[in-house]
């Protein structure tokens, strides 16, 4: 039987699947595994369920000869240096689609609690601060009716819109290519991000992490932006120039800002980011549902088992360039 080896607690349900085909060895501490020890554990594997938030590169794949796939529990794969598995013959993959909708509910989660402040509101009444406001005190902001800016219409930036209806938002959305179906989000396809951002009430991040988006928002970007904008960001924390954006922030050249990701995760506690009241962090949850954390699991093994068994592999984001080789 093949060997696999799985970085995190994952669902049961995988953990099960793989057992039929695979001898399985699992990491089942809270904290990643520590770097030595995950060499040591890989040597002999034939294939690893991946956690999106642990990592592996050209040197952790050479302390496993034997390897021919790594499985991704994640949508974004940054996390796994694809050129090198590739230059490896090994098959990597992730798992698109099921996380479509708990990623779709944080963004929006997170632009209702920092348009109604309600961390700060929450604070008060564990503060013991709770007293009859006047009608023009701690006021937070409508979001029914508003204008939201998507940047990135792909699976989950459709679903925010999709959401963004049952708000009665105007939605706008700049992509690398427009839809054919706006139309059916009601949404209106702006070619010039500046535009976009010079528009929106809110504006919510949903593109992957690569060259072309690293930074794709900082000073000049955030400089475009309503003063009374706020800024989403459940995508990649290196999409936002976050030293930019703690400036525009503290000069209150936008509103406020709700983030699941940051440029370095875990965040420090000391970062100067988080002694603004008008911005919310929360730890890169965007996945952190019950059942997303099954089907992520479950697809990343049946990806998993794919690739040991030699067939073709569902979601893999390198095997065309493996089949030019």
């Amino acid at each position: 039987m093949p060997k696999v080896f799985i970085t995190r607690t994952v669902a049961q349900e995988a953990v099960e699947l793989l057992a039929k085909y695979a001898e399985v060895d699992a990491w089942e501490e809270v904290d990643s595994i520590p770097r030595e020890e995950f060499l040591k554990r890989i040597a002999d594997v034939d294939g690893i369920l991946q956690w999106g938030g642990d990592s592996i590169d050209g040197e952790a794949m050479d302390a496993a000869p034997k390897l021919k796939a790594i499985a991704n529990v994640s949508v974004g794969y940054d996390n796994i240096d694809v050129e090198a598995a590739t230059k490896r013959g090994i098959k990597v993959s992730n798992t698109p689609g099921v996380v479509t909708d708990s990623t779709a509910d944080l963004a929006f989660a997170l632009m209702l609690a920092i348009s109604r402040r309600l961390v700060e509101m929450t604070e008060i009444v564990t503060n013991g601060e709770w007293r009859n406001f006047g009608p023009m005190e701690m006021l937070g902001y409508d979001v029914c009716g508003k204008t939201l800016g998507i940047i990135g219409m792909g699976r989950i930036g459709a679903a925010v819109a999709q959401r963004a209806r049952g708000f009665n938002m105007k939605v706008l959305y700049h992509n690398r290519r427009r839809r054919q179906d706006e139309a059916e989000y009601g949404a209106e396809y702006v070619s010039d991000l500046k535009a976009l951002l010079s528009r929106s009430d809110f504006v919510s991040i949903h593109v992957p992490s690569n060259k072309e988006t690293r930074h794709l928002i900082g000073a000049k970007e955030l400089s475009s932006m309503k003063p009374t904008a706020m800024l989403i960001n459940t995508a990649r924390g290196v999409i936002v120039e976050q030293k930019a954006l703690y400036e525009a922030l503290k000069r209150k050249q936008i509103l406020g800002a709700a983030l699941d990701v940051t440029e370095e995760e875990p965040m420090s506690p000391d970062d100067p980011l988080l002694e603004l009241e008008n911005v919310i962090v929360t730890p890169h949850i965007g996945t952190q549902t019950l059942e997303t954390g099954i089907n992520m699991s479950l697809m990343g093994a049946r990806n998993l088992l794919a690739g040991l068994k030699g067939e073709p592999m569902p979601n893999c984001v390198n095997c065309h360039l493996l089949d030019r080789r």
